[in-house]
Parts: C-alpha cells; structure tokens; sequence
C-alpha cells in the first residue's frame, strides 16, 4: 500500500513536472510569436511612417511654391499699380507745368491789356473834359438867347408836361371805368346765368331718419329679442337708436350720422334676410357691414373722380370724396354738392379762358375738410386746404380750398371761382336747411364731450339728442365709478351746452368673459 501511494506521488510529481515544462515551452513560443508580430508591426509603422513623412515634405513644399508663387504675383501686380500710379503722377505734372506755363502766358497778355485799358480811360477822360466845356458854352447861349435858367426851364417843361398828362390819363380813366364796369356787369351775368342754366340738378333736405319696411310683424319681436337683448346689442353696436312701434310693417332708423345709419339699416336686413338674431351674431354682421361700406366709400370716390374726368388723386382723399355721399352740408348731400361746384367751376372756367381741369378738381375737393376721421378743431377751408397739401395736390387746387370761405387770401383766379359756385350751389331753392347743420353740430359736441372722460370707449347721442349713451371699458370703470360718471357727465352738459328740454346721460358697463373649446 505505502509503495503505491509513493508510485502515484512520483507519477503525480512527474507529471506536474511534464505539464509544467510543457507550459512553459508553449508561454516561451506565444513569446517569440508575439515578438516576431510586433517586431514586424513596428517595421511596418516605421516604413508607413516614413512614407507619410515623405508625403507631408512634398505637400509643404508645393504650398510654400504656390505661395511664393502668389506672393510674386501680388508684388508684380503692386509694382505694376504704382508704375501706373507714377506714370499717371508723372502726366499730371506735365500737365500742370503746361498749364502753369498757359497762366504766365495769359497773365502777361492781361498786364498788356491793362496798360492799353489805362491808356484809352486817359484819352476818354480828356476828350469827356472837352464835351463839358462844349455843353457848357452850349447852355450859356441858350440862356442868353432864352432868358432863363436851366433849372427855371427844366421846371416849366416838367409842369407843363404834368398838366398835359394829367388831363390826358385822368379822361382815358374815365373812359377805361365805364366801359369796363359795363362790359365786366354784363358779361359777369352772362357768366353766371348760362353757368346755372347748363347745371341742373334735384335737390332733396336729407333728415336723420331711415324707414326700414319689414314684410310682417313677426319680424318685430326677433328684432326686440327676449327681454329687448336684440335690440340693446344692435343699438350699442352701431350707434343708432331702434324705434319699434305699432307702425305696421316698418322699423325706424334714427339717428344724425348717415354713416351709422347706413350700417344699420344694412346689418338689420342682412340679420332678418338671414332670421338668426341673437347679440353675438348681430356683431359679426355689424362689423361684416362696416367692411363692406369702407369698400363701397372708396368704390364710390372711384366713380366720381372717373365721371369728372379727375386723375391722379391719392387714394385717401379719394376714399374722403366717397364718404362725402354720407355727409350733409346745412341738409344738402356732400357728394351731390360738391360735384355740382366741380361742374359748375368747369363751366365757368372755361368762360374765362382758365384751366377747365384745376377748377373743375377744386371744385370737387372744396369740402373735404368736412369728412376727416377725427374731426380736428379747425374751420372745414383751412383743414381741406392742409389735407390738399399733405397729398401733393397742386398750390392753386390747395389755395382755392382754403380761402373759398375767404379764411386765406386769394391768390389765384380758380379761387374766386369755386367761391362763387359754392355759393351757387348752396342757394338754389330748398337746397339748404340750416337747423340740420347746427343740430349735428350739438350732436357730436355731446359725443364728444363724453368720450373726453378717461375710461370711456364709445358714445352714441340718440333720440334727438335727448338721451347720450356712454359705453364705458369694464376693466376701468366699475359700477360705483360708473354712477360717478353719469353725474359728471350730466353736470358738464348741463354747463357747458345748450339744448332744448332735458338730456339722459346712460352709462352702460358690461363684463364679458370668453372661452373657446378646443
């Protein structure tokens, strides 16, 4: 047993021994393979290294050539510039010697001409001296042979030439006045009565009210809506007081803006042609309608100026010109007056012998200071005349508009013209009505008055005048502020403006709140 246990120790032993030396063989070879491989991947980094190297060399060489190159062509092109340069420099002072040798030359020629200048001025001083004797020898005889002096004689031949002129001017004067304040009366009527006759035109007093005609009576209570919403919301958003009352078959428009009362009457029968009226849809058709009357205004400052034979006018004095067909003049229509005075002015022009075109278009823009947006404190003459000016419109065209109610001075013969025409046109029989001008007049002084106060974003006179709405922003003004405003308001009318009978001041505040699901 012990001899078998010491045999398989030695085996053991031998066989660790074997293995061991057998692995130590197989590290040794991996050793020298792995050696060999580096060795040969070290050669073959040198031999790519070198290469790379070379590459590098040449690749620097050939930029150091092409930017030697470059550089040589830069300094040739520089010394190719300054050799121009100094030819040009070279030229230039050729040029200025021969021109400084041209200014001797003709210096010299003027110092000559001078000494000969001088040498005349002696020989005419001498030869002056000589004629002042002679004349003087000259009027001693004559005042010998005529017994007076020569400033006696001077005086008697001047009076007697005075008198004789006098006499003579103040009878051709005579003549001249006569004749001409005949022919100027007669010929001035002529004018005139032939320039009437060869314009006819209709007049009708517009008034501050538009009958809108419905097919039943149905239609009223849609109009009013639950509890009078409709109306209130149509009301607040044109400006325009609705009058619904047992009239059959009809709703009334009131209101002194013939704008507003356009866009109402417009957005009432667009909402009842489509049957839904309810507030939210009532402003949508109101501010559709307010579009579409911007677009007719400047369609219709189009057309006039085409039927006039006006070119070249700015679009924004066109778009005036069409909102004068919603305005009036002391009742009469703006547009229908004011191509009146432009025809009337053509005609007369061309009478004179004028410019038939510059009267004809001041005619046309006499009265635009009438229709400006915002309406500044300034007399309609004077303001048209500004606006004419800031659109380029010619001096004579601009002067005629401003002194046509004799604001400026006249400095053109268009002006006198389109005074005259004005005038025409405004006293034809039942063209005018001077109660409508001042009650718009009051109308907008109380709008505008109201809309002064801060906080508020729209003002509406309704009822003639006899009641003032005041809607005011809901994120400024809230209810205690608003009864504060109405009392204001009332008490500054009440001050400063006179009307008849008395005026509501209603102050609306309204809260909105808004959402949209998406």
């Amino acid at each position: 047993m012990i001899v078998l246990v010491a045999i398989g120790l030695v085996g053991a032993a031998a066989g660790f021994l074997i293995s061991r030396f057998l692995l130590n063989k197989a590290l040794k070879a991996r050793e020298n393979s792995a050696n060999s491989k580096a060795k040969a991947i070290l050669k073959e980094a040198e031999s790519e290294a070198e290469v790379l190297k070379k590459n590098k060399i040449l690749e620097a060489k050939e930029k150091f050539l092409q930017l030697k190159s470059e550089h040589e062509k830069q300094i040739g092109e520089k010394d190719k510039n300054i050799s121009i340069a100094e030819n040009r420099i070279k030229q230039k002072e050729s040029n200025l010697a021969q021109k400084l040798e041209q200014t001797t030359k003709k210096q010299q020629e003027f110092e000559t001409l001078q000494t000969n200048l001088k040498n005349q001025l002696q020989i005419l001083d001498g030869k002056k001296e000589e004629l002042a004797k002679l004349h003087q020898r000259q009027v001693e005889n004559l005042e010998k042979i005529s017994g007076l002096s020569v400033e006696q004689a001077k005086t008697q031949l001047v009076e007697a030439l005075k008198a004789e002129a006098k006499t003579e001017a103040m009878s051709t004067i005579k003549d001249i006045m006569e004749e001409a304040k005949l022919t100027a009366n007669k010929e001035a009527k002529k004018i005139i009565i032939q320039t009437i006759q060869r314009v006819a035109t209709e007049h009708a007093v517009e008034n501050a009210v538009t009958v809108f005609p419905i097919e039943n009576d149905e239609v009223k209570g849609r109009v009013i809506g639950r509890e009078g919403r409709n109306i209130r919301a149509l009301e607040a958003a044109t400006g325009v007081e609705i009058i619904v009352d047992d009239t059959p078959e009809t709703i009334i428009l009131s209101c002194f803006d013939p704008v507003r009362r356009e866009v109402a009457r417009l957005a009432l029968h667009q909402l009842v042609s489509d049957g839904r009226i309810h507030p939210a849809r009532i402003e949508e058709i109101v501010a559709k309608v307010k579009r579409q009357l911007e677009e007719e205004i400047a369609e219709v400052g189009k057309r006039t100026a085409i039927d006039l034979g006006i070119h070249g006018l700015a679009p924004e004095l066109i778009r005036m010109v069409g909102r004068m067909k919603y305005r009036s003049s002391y009742g009469q229509n703006l547009l229908q007056h004011s191509r009146e005075v432009a025809n009337l002015c053509a005609i007369m022009a061309g009478e004179l012998g004028l410019n038939v075109k510059l009267a004809k278009r001041a005619g046309l823009l006499h009265d635009i200071g009438k229709v400006p947006d915002d309406e500044p404190e300034l007399p309609h003459a004077i303001l048209g005349m500004k606006l004419a000016e800031k659109f380029k419109e010619n001096p004579e065209v601009c002067n005629a508009i401003g002194a046509h109610h004799d604001e400026i001075e006249m400095n053109s013969m268009i002006s006198p013209i389109v005074q005259v025409c004005d005038a025409i046109s405004g006293a034809r029989p039942g063209a005018r009505r001077e109660v409508v001008e001042s009650y718009i007049k009051r109308l907008k002084d109380m709008e505008a008055l109201a809309l002064s106060y801060p906080g508020v974003e729209k003002t509406f006179a309704i009822q003639a005048g006899r009641e003032l709405r005041v809607i005011v922003q809901s994120e400024k003004i809230n209810d205690k502020q608003a009864e504060v405003l109405s009392f204001d308001i009332a008490n500054k009318i009440q001050t400063e403006m006179t009307y008849p009978g008395q005026v509501k001041v209603t102050v609306i505040r309204e809260t909105r709140a808004v959402n949209y699901a998406k």
